[in-house]
């Protein structure tokens, strides 16, 4: 039977380590959440009334400081990148998970690597890109350059991600299809992905937000040329390297909160637009 309110209370009273623990989480998830209603609703405070016409004109000049060129650069940046990183990091975890064998060692070496990987800060792949794609490749500071450098680091996060969506899903649907003698390459594609897509997005999301959010790494490869970009050879800004160039100048500060608001909107739009499409494809995957 369900306990009431009270019974719940009184159990908890009786076990005080118990309630410690809960009153500590519950605190810990309101100092979460208030913490990011105060970010959103500073940066929204700050930057909103200085939104205007200019910031959004084709071409940047000193007068107006527009971030139009750097929006339109990190749309292409973040895209360019997803090319690279989404098919390399969604088939090398369907080769861990499906096609290698337990106690692989090379397994756990290239799980060991992205683990590693992913603790390395981004002005180190920045450095990387620099020596690699911008001087040894010859790219120079250009969207290839920095899509690249990017595409490097979000990797260990789609693919490890995408690792535990593919073991999430039960051993009875693989099961299942091989008893209707299905293949193994028709059971993860048609069968496995499409049940771990909901995992998979997620993965992509935030892939996502830190493309958009890179600042550090897209210096030293992409550049700080204020202009859309032309091809991709041009150098060329994103949205947070704008932020990055004009509050240094000490000149533009109403604008970076502008800007702020901006990326904001922009990252909560990609969000929701992937969770959409997850639940879309999640619904259709079911109903199939």
């Amino acid at each position: 039977m369900k306990q009431t309110a009270k019974q719940k209370w009184a159990s908890l009273c009786k076990d005080p380590v118990s309630l410690l623990i809960r009153l500590a989480v519950c605190l810990a998830a309101l100092i979460t959440v208030l913490t990011i209603i105060f970010i959103i609703a500073y940066i929204l405070i700050k930057g909103i009334p200085y939104l205007s016409p200019d910031l959004f004109k084709w071409k940047y000049t000193s007068d107006n400081v527009s971030m139009m060129p750097a929006l339109i650069n990190t749309l292409l940046i973040t895209v360019i990148s997803l090319l690279f990183a989404v098919p390399a990091g969604i088939g090398s975890a369907v080769y861990l998970t499906e096609y290698a064998g337990r106690g692989n060692k090379l397994v756990e070496l290239v799980r060991i690597t992205t683990e590693t990987l992913s603790g390395i800060p981004s002005i180190v792949y920045g450095l990387f890109g620099s020596l690699f794609f911008v001087k040894a490749c010859g790219f120079g500071l250009s969207l290839l350059s920095g899509s690249l450098t990017l595409a490097i680091m979000i990797l260990p996060l789609i693919m490890r991600t995408t690792e535990e969506a593919l073991r999430a899903v039960p051993d009875n649907y693989r099961e299942g299809s091989f008893g209707l003698g299905a293949g193994k390459l028709r059971t993860v594609f048609r069968i496995v992905l499409p049940s771990a897509i909901p995992g998979i997005v997620s993965g992509v999301i935030l892939g996502i937000g830190r493309i958009i959010g890179e600042s550090a790494a897209l210096i030293f490869t992409a550049g700080t040329v204020a202009e859309a970009a032309k091809g991709l050879f041009s150098s060329a800004r994103t949205l947070a390297v704008h932020m990055y160039a004009i509050s240094g100048e000490g000149l533009y500060i109403n604008q970076t909160y502008a800007t702020a608001v901006i990326l904001l909107a922009v990252v909560i739009l990609i969000n929701s637009l992937s969770e959409l499409i997850s639940e879309k494809l999640g619904g259709k995957n079911k109903n199939g």
